[in-house]
């Protein structure tokens, strides 16, 4: 009888069992992630978060992958998606299963040993939405907590959803459908609170930060990072200060249209022993703070790192890296959490490289300033103020009446790709770019909702038509992957890269780091002094930062493969020849043997503009399309990513021109119609700027210098 019971016992203990691991809403189930197990990660292989760990240092202990035997790494498995945009997500592996997202915020569960193929789950954004979206329909990848999975769709909602089987567990709209609002940062999960911010700063809306109940999707908190332009309580975390110290450090009423910016886009960190959380804050809408605030007062709290509480949304410090921001000089670039010994004391810090070029160390107990040098030559500030920990300005950077030339441009000196931090040799490998820029006062500004709304002319950044001049624009333009000591405050070594927009970064305790190019490489290099130890062509580009882990005893490295974002929309002259090819999921070993199949690359064929011409005043339509057309289809209308218009078939026909631009007939491709902004004679006047664009790149080129990469010291 008690044999029976006992059998009896156990069966329903397996029972249980198994229904847990089928589960997935919680217990010991798949993607049984909580706090104590992110925090205990230096002990494991695993990647449970966006930066492997709480304080986001991307740096990995696994070493059997190492500088000894790097060179026998090899591609373990593959998986291509279906999408060509690009791909900026680092994966997240949890017991044994590997998850990633791609562009249009699909989510895919993989078998991390096999690639396997377990799960996926397209959330079915609209193809219009992608007009809302400024740099690309990206995702940077999916938070896992108590047997879920969350992602930030495109189109605002925040999604949980059953980590065993993909399926949608809740759904919540986190923006206002009636403003041009998009999410493309991967969420974070803090005491049972998930936690997104949004994107639309350069259209025209309001920054916040929210926290949801991880189990049920009910807002929890909100923190607003401008004032409410009618002047009212939010009854939101962010009140209280927003009363006491922000709403006075705005002025005017060109702010109040627009929302203010302030987008919580990208970065966030944790310290569980202070029980702090960190975000970035971006940039101003309009970016121009002449048009934004009257030129008048701090504008809290664009480009700062706030530290809140994240049980309540409780403000408990801020550091504003840019006051009065007017250049795009965001905030939101990657949070990194450590412990540095500074002047013979251990500091807990807090380190930033945001795009205003300055690599800041702070206090993270109470935002006090440690250091702020520049980590590339800049030319708006000559440097910060170590007292008050305010930039020091540079005479006539605020272009109020006149154009001026600055270093960095609104790319920044680095934007959202993810650096890493070696612990032991004490360095943060910083992405960075040098890439100039003229900002312009728009002397016709006007707010206009959905439309770029930036208070800047981009008429003096449209770049020549002349084959000679691009390649001399194309020659002041660089990017680095910059080995950046914090507490010497300079660079141990740098590595040049033949284009701006470079890949994010990892770091091991093999003594490497892993970085993906936009030629199509993965490479991996010295950790100390930046040799080139490994390379595998990827053909595709790369942008997004790699992540690995161990499995069986192996060690493995994953890379999100597939060019795109801002740098490929706005800027696509300086890699021209890169088409739009499906992403990837490449993940290696040590002895892989695995094979990428060759990507069929699409036939470019030159329009035939024999006896094609237009009624439009081609000089009217230079100015439209660098005002509504440029950020997407790039200078010279030449981009790759979007449509290159000067290859495009409705280039041949006026009435099939005006189908897209003004009847929306391409808008569930992402082509919304721009009926609001422009009128058929306008539409007509672009197509004759086109054309002649057209006709110009079909001119014969000069021949192209080689550009080469390598490591360099730097002092």
């Amino acid at each position: 009888m008690k044999t029976l019971k006992l059998a009896a016992v156990l069966a329903a203990t397996a029972l249980l069992a198994a229904c847990s691991q089928a589960g997935g809403g919680g217990g010991k189930g798949a993607g049984n992630v909580d706090g104590a197990r992110i925090t205990a990660a230096n002990a494991n292989g695993e990647w449970l978060t966006a930066g492997r760990t709480y304080d986001e240092q991307r740096h990995s202990p696994l070493d059997k992958i190492n500088a000894g035997n790097v060179g026998q790494l090899g591609l373990a498995w593959m998986h291509e998606f279906d999408t060509d945009r690009g791909q900026e997500a680092t994966p997240v592996m949890v017991d044994g299963v590997l998850y990633t997202t791609t562009a249009w915020s699909k989510v895919y569960a993989f078998d991390a040993k096999t690639g396997a193929l377990k799960w996926s789950y397209d959330p079915k954004v609209e193809g219009k939405k992608g007009f809302d979206a400024c740099c690309d329909v990206v995702n940077r990848g999916v938070a896992v907590w108590k047997g879920r999975v969350y992602v930030g769709a495109l189109d605002g909602r925040l999604i949980a959803l059953d980590a065993a089987t993909g399926k949608e567990a809740w759904s919540v709209q986190t923006t206002d459908t009636g403003r041009p609002y998009t999410i493309t940062g991967a969420p974070r999960v803090v005491k049972d609170k998930v936690l997104i911010g949004n994107g639309g700063g350069e259209y025209g809306v309001r920054g916040y930060l929210s926290a949801y109940d991880s189990a049920t999707g009910k807002l929890v908190w909100r923190f607003y990072t401008t004032p409410n332009p009618k002047g009212l309580p939010d009854n939101a975390a962010s009140d209280k200060i927003m009363k006491e110290k922000g709403a006075a450090t705005w002025f005017g009423e060109g702010w109040k249209d627009s929302g203010g910016g302030g987008t919580v886009w990208d970065s966030m960190a944790y310290d569980p022993d202070l029980d702090i959380l960190y975000a970035g804050v971006g940039n101003g809408s309009p970016w121009n703070h002449v048009k934004r605030s009257d030129g008048k007062g701090d504008n809290l709290f664009l480009s700062s790192i706030l530290a809140l509480k994240p049980d309540t949304g409780e403000y408990v410090w801020h550091y504003q890296t840019t006051p009065g921001e007017s250049w795009d000089y965001t905030a939101t670039q990657h949070i990194i959490l450590a412990d540095l010994k500074l002047n013979g004391q251990d500091r807990k810090v807090l380190m930033q490289a945001p795009k205003n070029g300055f690599f800041y160390v702070l206090d993270r107990a109470n935002g006090q300033l440690i250091s702020a040098k520049p980590y590339v030559p800049i030319t708006w500030a000559s440097g910060v103020d170590p007292a008050t920990g305010r930039p020091i300005e540079n005479p006539g950077v605020r272009y109020e009446n006149a154009p001026s030339l600055q270093i960095p441009a609104p790319f920044g000196a680095h934007n959202w790709h993810p650096m890493a931090f070696n612990p032991k040799e004490g360095l943060v490998y910083i992405p960075a770019q040098v890439v100039p820029f003229a900002y312009t006062p728009d002397k016709n500004y006007s707010f206009r909702l959905g439309a770029w709304n930036v208070g800047t002319d981009f008429l003096a950044n449209a770049l020549p038509s002349d084959k000679a001049q691009i390649a001399a624009v194309k020659a002041m333009v660089k990017g680095e992957l910059i080995a950046w000591d914090p507490v010497a405050q300079k660079a141990r070594f740098t590595i040049q890269h033949p284009y701006f927009w470079n890949a994010g970064v990892l770091s091991t305790a093999g003594g490497l780091i892993f970085q993906g190019a936009a030629e199509g490489e993965f490479a991996a290099y010295s950790a100390s002094d930046g040799k080139k130890l490994w390379s595998y062509k990827t053909d595709n580009g790369v942008i997004a930062a790699p992540m690995t882990y161990e499995l069986g005893g192996e060690q493995y490295v994953a890379q999100m493969v597939g060019y795109g974002g801002a740098g490929a929309l706005s800027a696509p002259t300086f890699l021209p020849d890169r088409p739009r090819l499906p992403g990837r999921l490449m993940v290696f070993k040590i002895g892989g043997t695995a094979t990428a199949p060759a990507y069929v690359r699409p036939e470019q064929v030159a329009l035939d503009l024999t006896g094609v011409t237009s009624t439009g005043d081609a000089k009217h339509g230079f100015a439209l399309f660098h005002q509504n057309c440029q950020v997407c289809h790039g200078p010279n209308a030449g981009g790759a990513f979007l449509p290159n218009l000067r290859q495009s078939q409705m280039l041949l026909s006026a009435d099939s021109w005006k189908s897209v631009l003004i009847d929306g007939a391409l808008a569930e491709r992402g082509m919304a119609s721009f009926s609001r902004f422009i009128n058929a004679k306008d539409a007509e006047d672009l197509r004759a700027y086109v054309l002649s664009e057209a006709r110009a790149a079909q001119a014969p080129a000069p021949a192209a210098a080689s550009a080469k990469g390598g490591a360099t010291p730097k002092s």
